[in-house]
């Protein structure tokens, strides 16, 4: 076996550097898988390449394959589709996901890989992680056929949350942001697009995932009376301030927080594995082909993620490949 790979690390907060790796030689019941694309959650990633994990979160925010902690050294990431090599019969020259940082060649348990669907490209793949979060937080927040509901925050969660959204029949869904770049991603979904300032109110349901105070304020304005937010946003270690003294309680509103860690109580007999394949299953949509933004060579992670964590490089999902592989 070619016991050598490449990973890229977060030297300190705001520096990333690819470190040379060793290999362990597979056991019984493990898989060697060569990668052929990772993502970059921009969200969630961002937040880790800055060094604003709360103290408080540091196990709770730990990736399944993580090696060092926050706030570094620290390899991170959970957004990995590749080809095992070596490993069992039924698995070996498989595509599949992991949720695996950004290396070229690593070994993990077999059963910690999921299979990609022939009918869904490895390069969209990569959205397994989005799509997921995705599931659970439909599972958590219960849109009915034929609600009125907003999805407030266009980053790569909130976008997957639209597509899913886009696919309940009688359902109004519109996507919120104060990007109007965000509306042509919506179009592609088959959801409508407002700015916060246009957004349609009268909402039973509002999924928000801006992860900024205004826009969590905003979620809870365009409600009806008893209508829900569901929060998925996440804010590192910054305080969130909310108008509670208005009309939250008159109108009896309510905000629920979703988390991907926790397979929804609403579905509390489905396995994380069970999850995962419904998220792969649901990327044979090429309508998710929006939600990947941008692509670079695994080489220009160090100098691409002070980028995308500024702003700098825009991005839903940024995909990284890895050995000259074309998008597939």
């Amino acid at each position: 076996m070619n016991s050598s790979a490449r990973a890229f690390w977060l030297r300190t907060p705001g520096q990333g550097e690819i470190r040379d790796v060793s290999l362990t030689e597979p056991g019984e019941g493990e898989v060697v898988v060569r990668t052929l694309y990772s993502g970059v959650s921009r969200g969630t990633e961002t937040l880790v390449f800055g060094g604003a994990v709360p103290v408080s979160q540091h196990a709770a925010m730990r990736a399944p394959f993580q090696d060092g902690d926050f706030p570094g050294p620290v390899k991170y990431g959970y957004l990995n589709v590749g080809v095992v090599e070596e490993g069992p019969r039924e698995l070996t020259g498989r595509t599949v996901f992991c949720l695996y940082p950004h290396q070229t060649r690593y070994v993990v348990p077999a059963a910690a890989v999921t299979p990609v669907p022939e009918a869904v490209p490895a390069g969209r793949a990569v959205l397994a992680g989005a799509v997921e979060t995705a599931v659970n937080a439909l599972w958590d927040a219960g849109p009915l056929v034929g609600d009125r509901i907003a999805v407030v925050g266009g980053g790569m969660i909130g976008c997957s949350v639209t597509a899913l959204l886009a696919r309940f029949p009688g359902v109004r869904v519109q996507l919120v942001d104060t990007d109007p770049r965000r509306a042509e991603v919506a179009g592609a979904l088959g959801a409508d697009f407002a700015r916060p300032d246009e957004a349609l109110g009268g909402c039973d349901l509002v999924v928000h995932a801006s992860a900024t105070e205004q826009g969590l304020a905003r979620s809870l304005e365009l409600l009806r009376p008893e209508g829900a937010v569901c929060e998925l946003s996440w804010y590192g270690d910054r305080p969130v301030s909310l108008p509670l003294g208005e009309v939250f309680h008159s109108r009896r509103l309510a905000i629920r927080g979703s988390q991907v860690g926790t397979v929804s109580p609403a579905r509390g007999h489905r396995t994380h594995a069970q999850r995962l394949a419904l998220a792969l299953d649901l990327l044979a949509d090429p309508r998710l082909d929006a939600l990947i933004t941008g692509e670079s060579a695994f080489e220009e992670l160090p100098g691409l993620m002070p980028r995308l964590a500024s702003g700098a490089t825009p991005a839903l999902c940024h995909r990284i490949r890895y050995d000259g592989t074309g998008a597939a």
